[in-house]
């Protein structure tokens, strides 16, 4: 194959003069037509029609959720969103979840098997490993999966869904239109994050779940739709149900800086916390893969368990916002908050185990608000004078446990924050939220509770991100200033002898500039070219450039090494000449595929170099 004389094996010699592409926009080039800038007013424009359909998709979820629960649990036929806990079936309320198992699992089996989980973790798997591609049906299947399993008691949150939905929403908008992988992400997350933000009012918190969940990256073309996406989403809450966020929650006194020893205490448990619960979700899943039966009835087994629970304990069944606001408040007894506690987890790690459908937040702020309530009421009765808020603690537990068991802790932070819009909470937020997340990564190095059934399925996740070291060098930082050049009229017998020879001049490059008689730049030619030239002439008399190319692709000293391995990749070759600017002619160095991996050597460097510090020279 051709590729401009410059990868081993090609060659051209039919020009005389050079031509030199200084962009690389030569065949197999894929640089878009349009500006950058005119593609991202584009995306924003179609992010912003996203953001408006994942709100009114939320509100009519929300909807769906309450005329369900009213249908199961009372009998009537309205949308009012009601908690489930104030039924009267007594003993019938156990059967109620086994018929929404039922339906979840045969949609499961012979729907779409992606509606199983809580959902953000199929958005990831498709950002990373399907180009941001989900399939139609997902987005039509995964929200009234979750309403029936909600809307029969399941102790789910609705804002998993609405994420994967308004991601499916966004993927699809991507496949529609003319639009690259990246381009699919970005509306992607728009999609998740305006879900996100319809459901809990939290419109920065829902773009920054998106960053550090799905996009794994900041950037301009990203940001910019991305908070488009959940203003106008949040906007659409805000229209049809209200300014005001998810949970009611009054003024509380966070104790800073006096309940800070308390708080550190509290970080150390959430942590713990996340990984238990973590741990524990994925063990009950392994015991439902251990069953005899067929999966479509695992729902419905899990779904059993639930209503014995919430026979006993009405306030697990259902999304259950209701009892979040009263645990926030202060509002229940320390021996209930260590009930409700108690069996929201099981009830949701059974349910959610078993395969069903549904929402991982809602639930696990409730179990995590009630542990950051009893942390507080306990502290009181050993420090009576410590006077901790019950209500403060379980705020900053709710946003610490989710925090650490997704690595999303700054996500939390401010999510825990725009519930409250409370600056005083900001500090304990943090403080604990971070704490439980370095819990989190000390037991739990390789997985999160979003990323372990990704890993179980043998997917590599890595969320960290940062700034590309190929982006922040140039090129005159890593290339080879002693270029390797010939004359261009030189035989290629001789070269081939000197090759042949191992002379370092010749031997430490594949590839060789050729030069004319002032030194000018004229061609490059590879040992592919010289083994070429000498099947067609076997006495090796063709000059150097007739068996090379005249056709150049050049980089510049002040470009960056990104820039440089794009026009490598995009023109399938291996190594650049590296010219003046003013003189394209003129050769200033050379830039192979070692100079490129030598910035990522510079990271490690970086990273796992110690240099001597001061103490070290005094002594």
């Amino acid at each position: 194959m051709k590729t401009n004389g410059q990868e081993i094996g090609d060659g051209d010699g039919h020009n005389a003069r050079p031509t030199i592409a200084a962009t690389g926009a030569q065949v197999g080039d894929t640089t878009l037509a349009e500006p950058a800038q005119f593609r991202m007013v584009l995306i924003s424009f179609l992010a912003a029609a996203i953001g408006l359909v994942a709100g009114a998709i939320a509100f009519l979820l929300y909807r769906l959720i309450g005329l369900l629960t009213n249908i199961s649990f009372y009998g009537r036929f309205v949308a009012d969103f009601t908690s489930a806990r104030h039924n009267h079936l007594g003993l019938w309320v156990i059967p109620i979840p086994i018929i929404g198992g039922i339906i979840v699992g045969i949609m499961a089996k012979y729907g779409s098997s992606k509606i199983k989980g809580h959902g953000i973790p199929e958005a990831m798997e498709a950002v990373l490993f399907n180009r941001s591609r989900i399939q139609p049906r997902v987005a039509i299947l995964k929200p009234i999966s979750a309403a029936i399993a909600i809307g029969t008691g399941g102790p789910f949150g609705a804002e998993g869904p609405i994420i994967q939905t308004g991601g499916a929403v966004g993927s699809l908008v991507g496949q529609i239109f003319h639009t690259t992988a990246s381009e699919r992400k970005v509306l992607l997350a728009c999609g998740a994050a305006a879900g996100m933000s319809a459901t809990f009012n939290t419109p920065i918190a829902g773009v920054i779940l998106a960053i550090e969940l799905l996009l794994f990256e900041f950037k301009a073309r990203s940001f910019i739709p991305l908070v488009v996406a959940s203003t106008l989403a949040a906007a659409v809450h805000m229209q049809l149900l209200g300014a005001g966020p998810m949970f009611t929650v009054t003024a509380m006194d966070f104790g800073v800086p006096n309940a800070l020893p308390f708080y550190l205490l509290l970080g150390v448990i959430c942590g713990l916390a996340a990984v238990g619960f973590s741990k524990l979700l994925y063990w009950i899943e392994d015991l439902f893969e251990k069953l005899p039966i067929d999966e479509l009835w695992w729902p419905a087994i899990g779904a059993l368990g639930l209503g014995i629970i919430g026979y006993f304990v009405p306030r697990v069944l259902g999304v259950g916002y209701d009892t979040i606001s009263d645990i926030l408040n202060a509002n229940l007894a320390l021996k209930l908050l260590i009930v409700v506690m108690l069996a929201k987890a099981v009830a949701l790690v059974i349910s959610l185990g078993s395969g069903t459908s549904g929402g991982l937040l809602a639930p696990m702020f409730m179990s995590s608000a009630a542990l950051g309530g009893i942390f507080a009421m306990g502290m009181n009765e050993v420090f009576p004078a410590a006077h901790l808020s019950a209500g403060a603690f379980a705020l900053v537990a709710m946003g610490a446990v989710f925090g650490a068991a997704s690595r999303a802790a700054f996500s939390f932070i401010v999510f825990a924050f725009e519930i409250t819009r409370d600056y005083n909470s900001v500090l304990p937020l943090m403080l604990v939220t971070v704490i439980a997340d370095g819990v989190a990564i000390l037991l739990m190095p390789k997985a999160s509770i979003m990323t372990e059934k990704l890993i179980r399925r043998g997917l590599r996740i890595h969320q960290d991100y940062e700034a590309d070291v190929l982006q922040q060098m140039v090129v005159s930082e890593t290339m080879d200033r002693e270029a390797p050049v010939l004359p261009a009229g030189m035989l290629v017998r001789e070269l081939a002898e000197r090759i042949a020879r191992h002379e370092p001049e010749v031997s430490r490059h594949q590839g060789m500039l050729l030069m004319d008689l002032e030194s000018k730049l004229v061609g490059i030619i590879t040992r592919g070219d010289v083994l070429r030239a000498l099947d067609e002439d076997p006495s090796g008399t063709m000059r150097l450039l007739e068996a090379g190319s005249c056709k150049l692709i050049v980089t510049y000293p002040d470009e960056t090494l990104h820039e440089a391995a794009a026009k490598m990749l995009r023109n399938n070759i291996g190594r650049l000449p590296v010219v003046d600017r003013k003189d394209p002619q003129h050769v200033v160095g050379y830039l192979g595929r070692p100079g490129i991996m030598a910035a990522r050597l510079h990271r490690l460097d970086e990273e796992h170099v110690r240099e001597p510090g001061w103490v070290k020279k005094l002594r």
